[in-house]
């Protein structure tokens, strides 16, 4: 038992829980301010990726997890909005959509 380690199924539920928060927030994001929000997303990425450098272990996978989650929503921003334009996501009435 003394062998056992915790870590890895940590960071594995601590990926699932980041990926089930940014699809929600990728949603709204897209519905409020459209594909220019991703910015909102990717600098913060930008920012725990870099920060995921200079962290002792523990702090640099969870900034490297919610650093990647960031960028990969930042690509998910432009498809949710492709799939507003195709009909397959709720468009924002007060919005007009190219």
């Amino acid at each position: 038992m003394d062998n056992i380690q915790f870590t890895g199924p940590l960071m594995g539920l601590l990926s699932f829980l980041v990926i089930g928060i940014f699809h929600p927030v990728v949603v709204k994001l897209e519905y409020a301010y459209g594909k220019k929000s991703w910015w909102v997303l990717f600098v913060p990425g930008v920012f725990f990726i870099i920060l995921s450098l200079f962290v002792s272990t523990i702090w640099s996978i969870i900034s490297g997890v919610l650093g990647f989650s960031m960028i990969w929503s930042t690509i998910e921003i432009f498809k949710q909005h492709n799939r507003v334009l195709k009909k397959q996501a709720k468009p924002n009435p007060d919005r007009k959509y190219n």
